[in-house]
Parts: structure tokens; sequence; C-alpha cells
């Protein structure tokens, strides 16, 4: 079964998937968000297409460590979320994954264009390897 990574934005939802192994995570979509609640019923939907097991929602700290009001959205869509799937969600401190996400675009040379499409499917990937690597690190 595959792990699912979720950058929980306020207009994307940025999607990763992990392999079957559960070793390296690839990007798979931008959701958009919308006022009918709707992006829960598309994650559902992903979770069956790629078999998801367990989900990671990125969970945005301050620099010092305490979860502001973003954090508290992210926390509150993690709920939802659980209680929809019934499935483990696990939060994940993703503090600069979005900078991080961005910057490699930028290295990689993609267009300005190109980059706002994709980076929040970058920072879902980013945020689910480093769970999974904390996870084969123990």
């Amino acid at each position: 079964m595959r792990v699912m990574g979720i950058d929980y934005g306020d207009r994307n939802i940025g999607i990763a998937v992990s392999d079957a192994f559960g070793w390296t995570a690839q990007p798979v979509k931008v959701v958009q968000k919308r006022r009918d609640d709707g992006e829960l019923d598309e994650i559902a939907a992903l979770t069956k297409e790629h078999e998801v097991s367990e989900i990671v929602v990125g969970l945005p700290k301050n620099m010092n460590g305490t979860v502001g009001p973003r954090g508290e959205i992210c926390i509150a869509f993690a709920q939802s979320l659980q209680q929809k799937l019934n499935l483990p969600v696990h939060l994940w401190d993703e503090r600069l994954t979005t900078v991080a996400a961005e910057r490699t675009l930028i290295e990689a040379d993609v267009s300005r264009k190109k980059r706002k499409l994709v980076v929040d499917k970058m920072a879902a990937t980013l945020i689910l390897q480093n769970y999974l690597d904390s996870k084969t690190k123990r």
C-alpha cells in the first residue's frame, strides 16, 4: 500500500504518492479547492486509484515551532480527511517546503508560469519524501 502526501494551500492542494515500497515520492496532481468541499471527494477518488493506506498532511509551523492560524486550518483539514476516508492521517512539519520546491524549480530553469502550475505538487512531494525518509531511518 502507498502513502499520500498533501500540501494544503489557500487555493490549491498539492498531491504526491509514494511508490509501493514506500521509498520514493512522486508528484501526482494539484487539486483546486472548492466552496462545496468537493476537493475531499477528489482526494478520496485518488486514494482509491493509487491504493493509499495512509496520508501525510503538511503542517505549516512558525519558525519557532508553534502552530499558527494557518496550521490550525491544516489540522482541521486533516481531521476532515480522516473522518471522510477512515485512513490514518499524519501531520508533518512542512516548514520551508514550498520555498525549497520553488528553488528547485528555479534551478531547473522552469518558467514562472509553469512553476505556478507545479509548485504545490512539488511541495507535497517534498513533504512526503521527508516523511518516508524519517520512517526508514528508524
